[in-house]
């Protein structure tokens, strides 16, 4: 079978990984949870998953008929280290919901006409309209750990970003979109095992980059950028939502639920809901490298 990227992520398994992250991943089962100080030991049981994940379901649908009655809008955006799960967990948010009013945006990297525009306004044309819920798959905060980290963008760029960032989501806020940050973390051998998984399955190689691969080599210059941008662009305004993610399953549950929790939608059911899991979703402090 051919590897994408010549087999550089099993490359990096077998040479460069610290040897720790090997030995948890060739001594892991499938379902154990392999980053050290996560609250839970084993991943959550597919039964409860789906019982609870069935009944937020019936939420988020009656959640998006209220959007749409009320005009609403409501914009989630989804960051975090790659392969945390910010696209699976979007999926459980839209798999039942009329796509005509549940638009994902995934945008490219910027065409030369978009670089020489104000940094946000690619972005502002994607936001949601009246009725709509959007979903950031990546969002401006490229410019706050990505763009940092892989040189594409300079100190001052950067720092103009953090200045005007606040200002930005304050004034999406004061319009009257619903703006929810999450920002899905998951431990360094976790993410190489869902790397080296993604690297086997010919069904899932399409999600692999080159950033992913030269990423591999620049967790502590992520974990930085992360740090500082967590700090710089959480307000009482627009907070960051941290979501443990090494446990897939948990983490879907959480930002739904998170969602469905903060907004007062007609003929919502609290007890069907659930509470939310203070282990698993927090604000910044709950970060970890």
């Amino acid at each position: 079978m051919t590897l994408p990227f010549e087999g550089a992520i099993s490359a990096y398994y077998l040479t460069k990984a610290p040897e720790w992250v090997r030995t948890r991943i060739e001594l892991a089962e499938k379902n154990d949870i392999i980053t050290d100080d996560y609250p839970y030991s084993e991943r959550m049981p597919g039964k409860v998953y789906g019982r609870e994940m069935e009944a937020l379901q019936k939420e988020l649908v009656k959640l998006q008929a209220w959007v749409k009655d009320a005009g609403a809008r409501v914009a989630i955006v989804f960051e975090g280290r790659d392969a945390a799960g910010k696209g699976g967990t979007i999926k459980r948010f839209r798999e039942n919901l009329n796509p005509r009013g549940a638009r994902v945006v995934a945008l490219p990297k910027p065409t030369e006409r978009e670089r020489s525009e104000w940094y946000f306004q690619r972005y502002v044309r994607e936001l949601p309209a009246g009725g709509e819920i959007c979903f950031f798959d990546r969002s401006w905060y490229n410019r706050g750990v990505v763009e940092h980290v892989f040189g594409f963008c300079t100190p001052s760029e950067r720092e103009r970003f953090f200045h005007q960032v606040p200002e930005f989501e304050d004034m999406l806020v004061q319009d009257g979109v619903r703006l929810f940050k999450f920002w899905l973390n998951v431990g360094r051998a976790e993410q190489l095992r869902r790397f080296l998984d993604r690297e086997r399955d010919p069904l899932k190689q399409w999600k692999l980059s080159r950033i992913d691969v030269e990423g591999l080599e620049k967790w502590d210059d992520y974990s930085a950028a992360i740090a500082e941008t967590l700090k710089r662009s959480h307000s009482d305004v627009a907070p960051w939502k941290v979501i443990r993610a090494d446990d897939k399953r948990r983490a879907r549950l959480a930002a739904i639920r998170h969602v469905l929790l903060s907004i007062d939608y007609a003929h919502k059911d609290e007890r069907a809901i659930g509470h939310e899991d203070d282990a698993i979703i927090g604000g910044p402090e709950l970060w970890h490298d």
